[in-house]
């Protein structure tokens, strides 16, 4: 089926694919959830069998060590696939709700199904995980998928490609590798859900093309997420959590903490301390690390190092351009005009902010674009609902960074300019589903009350809203 389609030329060949899984769709086979559930299970197989290769293509990526790899990619993918096998078979029966006094006498159900063929574009950060857990929700709720893997991190598209044609013939799962065009390829095509990982203005562009369709799209985007640092919290403690979510990937991760807020009373002892860290993480030297990670292209180097121009570098600023290499960075002395805190960092380059009174903090990021993550570090339990309450954001940690995305049990998604939707485990599947309101009603009982004419019958509905 791959080599067929393969032959086509390629202005037709996605617009033929897109077609080839409509009528495979149509099919019902992907309704049929022992289809779906052997699949995933051949799934996990491929990739247990491709992990060496994975390793391989994440350090020609990144030079990402293969413990980050495992533990941000491939346990993360696979432990999806593991939750998808326990519960799948439950989620996708009809489900029975509560029903109402005006349809007395009568049983009401939530019938799940799947939307039909899903577009999943992937990002090239964490390029195996942000790729496959969509798709595996998408498989799971019964759907067909097109894959569109980022050409940024062509080493893990390439892998992703051999393991999904393993797996999946194409008229049920395909990936489309590619650049530019063939993303602009896809979005002209009808689908019937998009779900797009990238920046906010792509996803942008992505809800743009979506709303010619009217095809609803899921964009998990990015932002600039804060992390508040608190006179009371434990700074050793604080400082470890922060410098790890913060460089992780070389910080390039959409829910790393994006700058530092912190009080007045502890903030040379934070940068102390994270300083500190960032040695005994990395060593004195962190291109010699074999646990820090690269700038993803030459791009993305020359922007990030322009940064470094801003504040004082009170920790790391060394760059080696042929390598794409920054240091993990920590910026002091930075202000809210500077270059820096007016875009999404997504580097390793951390500002330091000094702030007196949480109150005004808060009041100063409510006017702020929404943010996909937020941290608050401090012991008070007020303050801690305080800032949980008054800002809004995607998610939220307190007292650490980033561990709320490795919940299955808790929606990842941003909200305004960081994204819609969610999604990882239940959630994954109910964004890929769409829930039809279905009311039986019986034969032996037809009250005429709603049957016209109504004379006479108004008093009678009056006092039995009140009921209701």
């Amino acid at each position: 089926m791959q080599t067929v389609l393969e032959t086509n030329t390629k202005s037709s060949f996605i617009t033929d694919l897109v077609a080839y899984q409509k009528a495979f769709y149509k099919t019902h086979t992907t309704k049929d959830v022992n289809f779906r559930l052997e699949k995933l299970k051949l799934l996990q197989k491929s990739i247990e069998r491709h992990k060496e290769d994975i390793f391989e293509a994440l350090h020609k990526d990144f030079r990402k060590s293969n413990f980050e790899t495992l533990a941000t990619e491939i346990a993360l993918v696979l432990e999806e696939i593991k939750i998808m096998l326990q519960h799948t078979k439950d989620w996708s029966k009809p489900q029975s709700v509560r029903g109402s006094l005006l349809n007395f006498p009568s049983t009401n159900y939530l019938y799940p199904e799947p939307y039909g063929v899903v577009l999943v574009i992937g990002a090239w950060n964490y390029p195996l995980q942000l790729t496959l857990l969509p798709a595996i929700g998408a498989i799971a709720a019964g759907n067909t998928v097109i894959i569109k893997p980022s050409e940024l991190s062509a080493n893990t598209s390439a892998i992703i490609r051999t393991i999904v044609e393993e797996v999946f013939e194409a008229k049920y799962v395909a990936v489309v590798e590619g650049g530019v065009e063939e993303t602009q390829k896809l979005l002209a095509e009808r689908f019937d859900k998009i779900f797009f990982t990238g920046s906010t203005a792509v996803g942008k562009i992505v809800a743009k093309a979506a709303a010619e369709h009217l095809t609803p799209v899921t964009l998990e985007l990015g932002g600039k997420s804060p992390c508040i640092v608190d006179e009371d919290a434990d700074l050793e403690v604080s400082a470890r959590r922060i410098v790890w979510g913060k460089f992780v990937n070389a910080g390039q991760t959409c829910v790393a903490p994006d700058y530092v807020l912190a009080h007045k009373k502890i903030r040379s002892l934070l940068i102390n301390k994270m300083s500190k860290y960032i040695t005994e993480f990395y060593g004195e030297n962190p291109r010699q690390s074999p646990d820090y990670p690269r700038i993803i292209n030459q791009r993305h180097f020359e922007r990030l190092k322009q940064y470094l121009q801003n504040g004082i570098v009170v920790k790391g600023g060394e760059t080696d351009a042929e390598e794409r290499y920054i240091a993990p960075t920590i910026l002091d002395a930075v202000t809210w005009e500077d270059a820096i805190m007016q875009e999404e960092i997504f580097g390793p380059i951390l500002p330091v902010i000094e702030f007196s009174d949480l109150d005004s903090v808060i009041e100063d990021l409510q006017y702020k674009e929404k943010p996909l993550a937020c941290y608050y570090f401090g012991k008070s339990d007020e303050k801690q609902e305080k800032v949980l309450n008054l800002l809004a954001f995607g998610g939220a940690c307190i007292n650490d960074t980033i561990m709320h995305t490795a919940n299955p049990n808790l929606p990842f998604g941003g909200i305004g300019n960081s994204g819609q939707g969610g999604y990882h485990g239940k959630f994954s599947f109910d964004t890929f589903t769409h829930y039809k309101a279905v009311v039986k009603k019986p034969f032996w009982l037809d009250i005429p009350l709603r049957y016209p004419p109504y004379k006479g019958k108004l008093n009678f509905l009056q006092q039995a809203l009140k009921w209701i």
